[in-house]
């Protein structure tokens, strides 16, 4: 979920879940939200609905709609600051007293293992929704256990966004490879007095995205088994975090760069200091804007990987019910009404925001608004959910410390590698 997470702030203190159930919320064989016959009179009512900001303001129109049309059960929407740190350690604080202040969540798709597993959201009924109709990959950030935890909501990919018109001077195409991407990034950007590469390389979430992305594109990973087993000891974990580190060492990937978040970076590019970006969808409507000095000159191709696209990594929301509200059916049916066609289309029109529905991606008139989506459908059906485990923020704190000090040189791949194996070991065994 494209919300700016703060690098050094205090966090949650480490949750310690059992995979089933804490004792605090949903039961491993608790019957699903919206199941049918499940649902009574005394499960309808009014609800609140907790999210990050909601940056653009969309939200609150498409809730109004519903509270027109469903007055018994108007929702009230609260705004969490836009941190997802913040978020996060909100929404965990209130869910973990048993608290039901909050009766649905908009959670960032990482998040969902680790708050079924803690048993703070209730399992809800695969056949009440259209998941058919959505991109398959993002119905798998929403699952756990075998069981539905959440149901998607928007989901994301990262995009390479790449100076066109400089390649096209060059007589260039986009990079489709990483050794591709490497020499135009060293050859052709100092050429015209600009950085090679970013990412989101500040060691927040955003950090964890870029090295999963690395690593799966190099056909390794981090975690197996819903985050039982660690399999990041392998050469293809070298070779991915190897390849960022050694863009710092060689220079096409600036040092500053280690201090980007989401916003730093798109500012870097928009004000035609990079060649080349990794970021999300988003930044194509801005970096088109009337103050980009980039605007019309810029293009969006999928991420490059050793041997072609990369591996990419999904981002977005998923909304969840909590174990603990009292109105599961009203939650249910307004699940059903978030997750329709005519609102998933608003998620994109008014909110800017990648919707799930697969068929927004091929409508010939949002093709034409929106040029970027049949790339972007690309990236997501070629992208995975970020490794999925019940202690997934300390998963998260490892990876992004570690990666760093080798990005910033302070370790080797090799012994990044080994250090991540050493700590991810830790964390599953304390579970």
């Amino acid at each position: 979920m494209r919300w700016r997470r703060a690098a050094g702030r205090g966090l949650l203190a480490a949750v310690l879940v059992l995979a089933g159930y804490t004792g605090a919320g949903a039961r491993a064989g608790d019957p699903a939200v919206g199941a049918s016959g499940s649902g009574s009179a005394a499960d309808r009512g009014p609800l609140t609905l907790v999210t990050g900001g909601d940056l653009t303001g969309y939200l609150r129109g498409v809730l109004d709609d519903w509270n027109r049309e469903h007055p018994a059960e108007k929702v009230t929407l609260v705004e969490l600051p836009e941190g997802a740190d913040e978020v996060r350690a909100q929404m965990a604080t209130s869910l973990r007293s048993g608290s039901d202040r909050y009766d649905v969540l908009n959670i960032d798709v990482a998040w969902t293992s680790e708050f079924a597993a803690a048993g703070w959201i209730a399992p809800l009924d695969s056949d009440r929704f259209p998941l058919e109709r959505f991109l398959p990959p993002v119905v798998d950030t929403a699952t756990f256990g075998g069981r539905l935890h959440a149901l998607p909501y928007v989901t994301n990919a990262g995009l390479l966004y790449y100076r066109k018109d400089i390649l096209e001077r060059e007589g260039e195409a986009p990079p489709r490879t990483w050794a591709e991407l490497e020499r135009l990034a060293k050859t052709v950007a100092p050429k015209y007095g600009l950085d090679g590469y970013a990412g989101q390389f500040l060691p927040y979430e955003g950090l964890t995205v870029n090295a999963v992305e690395a690593v799966r594109s190099a056909g390794g990973s981090f975690l197996a088994d819903e985050g039982e087993r660690v399999t990041v000891d392998s050469p293809a974990a070298r070779v991915g975090i190897g390849f960022l580190a050694r863009g710092v060492r060689e220079g096409w990937i600036p040092r500053e760069a280690l201090t980007y978040k989401e916003e730093e970076s798109r500012r870097a590019f928009q004000d035609g200091k990079l060649l080349f970006l990794r970021n999300w969808p988003y930044v194509h409507k801005t970096a088109a804007g009337a103050d980009s000095k980039v605007a019309g000159k810029f293009g969006v191709v999928p991420l490059p990987g050793p041997d072609g696209p990369a591996a990419g990594v999904l981002g977005g929301s998923n909304l969840a019910v909590n174990a603990h509200s009292r109105h599961k059916e009203s939650a249910a049916a307004l699940l059903s009404y978030l997750s329709s066609e005519k609102v998933q289309r608003r998620v994109l029109t008014e909110g800017a925001l990648p919707p799930v529905w697969a068929d927004l991606y091929t409508d010939p008139t949002l093709v034409r608004r929106y040029p970027y989506l049949p790339t972007l459908r690309k990236s997501v059906l070629a992208a995975q959910p970020r490794p999925k485990s019940p202690r997934y923020e300390q998963v998260n704190l490892a990876v992004q410390a570690v990666v760093h000090d080798a990005m910033a040189q302070r370790v080797s791949p090799e012994q990044a590698v080994a250090r991540l194996e050493r700590e991810l070991e830790a964390i599953v065994r304390r579970g």
